[in-house]
């Protein structure tokens, strides 16, 4: 099995000898068994243990029990206990939700703190399985059929690679001990009645179900790539913008096939929900003068075209003009923030900084002039190392940023396209790859 993980590890390029890891460790066998794998693999790697103080007596044994883990392979220990209930009760939240949230964002402070650069959780192809009737029940469409993915930013899973069945033989071999969480047999919780319930009537139906399924995962993941590449050439093709708002033509977007698929991936960026977009797309050819409201965005029924504008109001007045147009030849702009430009061919030895504050596109993909200006709700893009679409507002609380600093916020545009989250993060599609010939480099000059 360490043949299989480390294997695993490169084939996904999920971390390097030189990485420091932290490890998420409540001290079940699934973790246990990847504290050992790190450990005979050779990495390098932290402990971190949630007491969630929900099981009294056990849940301190539990913290105990990690403590010596830490011991034995004379590793880092990080420990933290929350008021769980409390917290919960606070945010309006399940117990499940606000432990999940809980758990991430203290792992993310460490992981800064001390330096990791990675967090490792120990979700194998179960648990694949499991989040897939999950999310199948919960009605989430293509982009959670796709399961848990090895990588997503620094959270990376390590044992996506095999079965539990084989962690527990592992664990019996080396003769590993572990902590049984009672709470895991409970079949009041939707995860554990999947699980107990569930699958294992599949499993009587087919003996190769949990294959087979992986297997189906593993091929959506593939189509929401096409697909989400799809949506995309057709978003080029068909949205038209000038300076009265973005213009379709009725007529491109009934060709589309399904329409009302395509016309929700293309709207729904705009806040308008499946109801309107529904009624949209169903209009009558003879209707003009329609109009249809989101939160931030106004759409209009025009003879044979839709009209998509912001909402006018102050913040929106404020915001445009804030506008700020760069010429494909500028090379350093002063104000609203300090940016330089530098266009460059991509060599064999050519070297992407780490660094927040500078920013590398494929040229070949950015149309000029950019633009830069604020976030508005509704903006969308595809963060770097993620080939799916995601609300700013969802990424910026994912990043844990006060509302002084999300107003500080500029983003650069390429079009109706967001090149780089200043400061952020940049687009996963104009990332530079392989192909690019020609990069452009932006570097965010912070005047201390």
């Amino acid at each position: 099995m360490l043949k299989e993980f480390k294997a695993f590890i490169i084939a996904e390029k999920l971390i390097s000898v030189k990485d420091r890891v932290l490890l998420a460790v409540s001290g079940g066998i699934d973790s246990v068994v990847m504290c050992d794998l790190f450990y005979r693999a050779g990495f390098t790697f932290g402990i971190a243990h949630c007491n969630f103080n929900l099981r009294g007596k056990e849940s301190d044994e539990d913290e105990m029990f990690v403590e010596n883990l830490a011991k034995k392979y004379k590793v880092a220990f990080h420990c933290k206990r929350f008021p769980t209930k409390k917290i919960a009760k606070e945010k309006k939240l399940s117990i499940q939700m606000a432990a999940r949230e809980l758990r991430y964002q203290w792992f993310d402070e460490i992981r800064s703190k001390e330096n990791y650069q990675f967090i490792a959780t120990a979700h194998h192809l179960d648990d694949q399985i499991e989040t897939f009737f999950i999310n199948l029940l919960r009605s989430t469409g293509i982009a959670g059929l796709h399961g848990i993915l090895p990588c997503q930013k620094n959270l990376i899973r390590p044992l996506l690679f095999t079965y539990r069945e084989n962690i527990s033989a592992y664990a019996r071999k080396h003769n590993l001990a572990f902590r049984e969480d009672s709470s895991n047999v409970e079949t009041k919780y939707l995860r554990n009645k999947i699980r107990h319930e569930i699958i294992p009537v599949f499993r009587e139906i087919n003996q190769s179900f949990p294959q087979v399924l992986i297997e189906t995962i593993r091929r959506m993941r593939e189509t929401e790539m096409i697909f989400l590449d799809t949506i995309e050439k057709v978003r080029k093709e068909i949205f038209h913008e000038d300076k009265n708002g973005i213009h379709i033509l009725m007529d491109d977007l009934k060709k589309l096939n399904p329409c009302n698929l395509y016309a929700f991936e293309l709207l729904s960026q705009f806040g308008f929900n499946e109801a309107i977009i529904t009624d949209i797309c169903h209009l009558p050819d003879d209707v003009s003068g329609e109009k249809f409201y989101s939160q931030t965005h106004r759409l209009i029924r025009n003879r044979k075209e839709l009209i998509i504008t912001p909402i006018p109001g102050k913040k929106e007045a404020r915001i445009k003009n804030t506008l700020v147009s760069i010429r494909e030849d500028q090379k350093e702009i002063r104000r609203p923030i300090h940016l330089r430009f530098e266009k460059m061919t991509k060599l064999k030895d050519f070297i992407i900084e780490p660094s927040k504050e500078t920013a590398n596109l494929d040229l070949r993909k950015i149309s000029f002039p950019l633009i830069l200006r604020k976030w508005e709700k509704g903006d969308s893009f595809y963060p770097f190392g993620m080939n799916k679409r995601k609300k700013l507002s969802d990424f910026f609380i994912d990043r844990k940023l006060s509302l002084p600093a999300k107003e500080n916020i500029w983003l650069l545009c390429s079009g109706p396209h967001i090149l780089w989250v200043t400061g952020q993060r940049i687009d996963n599609r104009f990332r530079v790859t392989s192909r690019t010939k020609e990069v452009l480099r932006i570097r965010w000059i912070v005047e201390k």
